[in-house]
């Protein structure tokens, strides 16, 4: 069977140094080829550098569809691109346009291969391929209207309309709850089988590799360390890098953690509601949260836990003071909190978040130093310009990077590198309470997993409370002892995190479980 897309002895160059050197791998019409490694392993350059979607070289050979990309000129790589391969990238709501209606960006998406423009139904029908089934209401709206989820299908949507034969997924689950991320995934196998696409798939989501995958190639900081079945590679992996990513995965069968005791009651949230405007011309208003109470002990982890639209985010948003509150109260040590726009820096500087795209929560044009000590500024005004920069360099060496990092820019980190700094300046404010929002899926499971025993090191050094945002149970039980499960902005289930695992009572409960086991 011929290959669609084929690299042999592919390298990416940044300048005169090569990161990614001697890869070779071919994928049939059908086939699902998966590149696994840790961040900074050059697995999304190996990706997209032969198809000029870098801004890095590619040496070597990358044939698709027996056109060679590699020293291709742009002119050439454009037609080529939109003739053959369909892309979906890692942060829908980044990449799509944000000031485009979802129908005008489809329409677009259709006709780069030179087909004549689409109509309305041919739009509804390719939405529907994608499990949209109203997509007619989706049309004209913008995308921050829709979900995760929804999102990532209309990327989906968009990477098939002009019929490619290859479709290049570079990590199009990682912003999913568990349960999306499989209907993703299942939805990319169902279009490989009927379109006869061939796949080539860039994850650090294992689990889903080793079912969707055919074969496997491990990169480790630009060289292959192992290649082959996927099933065989997963069996009985031969490097001990690939070992190592494995065994990475949190699973709910993990010992239970050794977790500090909670003090003394530090926070209360009492019936806080939250409502959004319904998208589009209908009127009135959507329940995001509804009228929620929990609290939070000193130095203790809390989950909050549930699929994308659940309102745990808004929730979390909302108790930190810096998400709207259309009612409920929050207690901080037996007094109230003022609301958002009343807070006062020492009311400020008690919650601290760590949102979920660490490079995104960063501003680029900034110096890590600076992105550190911003909080300072506001926060802790009375600090003077020696007192911020020791402040600074105690928060940099906290979370265990080196001094040097201060005066890059975050363009030039790895994912765990700008998680560590964003760590970093909810740190140097002094808070007593981390609001942790999918604080690590973003991330590959090696880099994940350091991140965590950080914050379990921080939890324990600094007596920190922490209320965790996730959907992914495994991840939540490294931090927590308790759990509060949501759906439909309210809380259907809470209790001890074992015995909830253990014996799931709501239906959410128990499909969280199931997704994560």
């Amino acid at each position: 069977m011929s290959a669609v897309y084929a690299v042999a002895g592919l390298e990416v160059h940044a300048g005169d140094r090569a990161i990614v050197r001697g890869v070779d791998f071919a994928i049939a019409a059908g086939e699902c080829v998966a590149l696994v490694g840790a961040s900074g392993s050059g697995k999304s350059q190996t990706c997209l550098a032969p198809f000029g979607l870098s801004p890095l070289r590619a040496m070597g050979s990358a044939r698709l569809c027996g056109e060679e990309l590699v020293g291709a000129d742009e002119a050439r790589l454009r037609l080529l691109r939109a003739a053959h391969a369909g892309f979906v990238f890692q942060q829908p709501l980044t990449a799509l346009t944000p000031h485009l209606r979802i129908g005008r960006q489809l329409d677009e998406a259709w006709r780069q291969a030179g087909a004549p423009r689409p109509d309305r139904r041919d739009l509804v029908t390719l939405m529907a391929r994608v499990g949209l089934d109203r997509g007619d209401e989706w049309l004209d709206q913008y995308p921050h209207r829709l979900s995760g989820g929804q999102r990532q299908r209309v990327m989906i949507a968009a990477a098939i309309a002009h019929g490619p034969r290859l479709l290049v997924a570079d990590e199009p689950t990682t912003a999913l709850d568990a349960g999306l991320r499989r209907d993703v995934m299942a939805l990319i196998a169902r279009l490989r089988r009927e379109e006869g696409l061939a796949l080539l798939l860039v994850s650090h989501d294992l689990p889903a590799v080793a079912e969707h995958a055919d074969r496997v190639v491990v990169l480790e900081e630009g060289h292959v360390a192992e290649a082959g079945d996927a099933a065989r590679i997963f069996a009985e992996p031969r490097a001990d890098y690939t070992r190592a990513l494995i065994a990475a995965s949190p699973r709910l069968t993990d010992p239970r953690p050794d977790l500090p005791l909670a003090g003394g009651t530090l926070l209360e949230a009492r019936g806080v509601a939250v409502s959004f405007p319904r998208p589009g011309w209908r009127r009135g208003r959507i329940a995001a949260v509804a009228g929620v109470s929990i609290g939070l002990g000193r130095g203790e982890g809390l989950a909050i836990v549930g699929g994308s639209g659940s309102g745990k985010s808004t929730l979390g948003r909302a108790i930190a003071r810096i998400g709207p509150a259309d009612a409920g109260a929050v207690r901080w040590q037996g007094r109230d909190l003022p609301p958002r726009k009343a807070m006062r820096p020492g009311d400020r500087r008690l919650i601290q978040p760590v949102f979920q795209d660490p490079v995104a929560s960063l501003d680029p044009q900034w110096r890590v130093a600076d992105i550190i000590a911003e909080p300072l500024r506001h926060l802790r005004p009375g600090l003077d310009a020696a007192a911020r920069d020791e402040a600074v360099a105690r928060a940099i060496a906290e979370v265990e990077l080196e001094p040097a990092i201060a005066r890059r820019r975050p363009a030039t980190l790895s994912g765990g590198q700008a998680q560590r700094v964003a760590i970093a300046r909810a740190l140097v404010a002094e808070p007593e309470m981390l609001l942790l929002d999918e604080a690590t899926s973003a991330l590959d499971v090696l880099v994940a997993g350091r991140v965590l025993d950080l914050l379990a090191r921080l939890q324990r050094a600094r007596g920190l409370a922490i209320l965790f945002i996730s959907h992914d149970l495994a991840v939540a039980r490294r931090l927590c002892g308790r759990i509060a499960v949501m759906e439909g902005g309210r809380i259907v289930e809470e209790g001890d995190m074992e015995a909830v695992i253990r014996t799931p009572c709501h239906p959410v409960t128990r499909a969280l479980v199931a997704a994560s086991a």
